[in-house]
């Protein structure tokens, strides 16, 4: 019986752990050819500001940013930490525009945009 309950409680740690990381099934996503391409980058854009219809890869990442945002990434492997930065950096230096309207929708109050230009500077 003790082996039994060693048994379970090793599979729930397993399963909380593993349910402490998002999904990397999209991790190979090249963010580079992404963000080259104006149109399916704008797909991505009207996919999150609820203006067009969503890939899979958009509809998981609409529903994972909320909680990326407010655990400041903690799930995050560091592929999606590193692809986040670029696609940060990308939207605020050539999408000014459609930068300001994603941080209107999830971070109307500017809490997580300051908590992340913190982070960036550490890295």
């Amino acid at each position: 019986m003790k082996h039994l309950t060693m048994v379970a409680v090793l599979a729930l740690v397993v399963a909380l752990a593993s349910a402490q990381k998002y999904t990397d099934k999209f991790d190979n996503i090249d963010v580079d050819r992404v963000l080259s391409n104006d149109r399916i980058l704008n797909n991505y854009l009207k996919c999150l500001l609820d203006k067009g219809p969503c890939t899979q890869e958009g509809r998981e990442l609409k529903k994972t940013l909320p909680d990326a945002l407010k655990t400041n990434c903690e799930k995050c492997s560091e592929k999606q930490r590193t692809s986040s930065r670029k696609v940060i950096a990308h939207l605020e230096e050539r999408k000014p525009t459609e930068w300001k309207k994603l941080l209107d929708k999830y971070d109307p109050e500017g809490i997580y945009k300051s908590k992340f230009e913190k982070l960036n500077k550490r890295s």
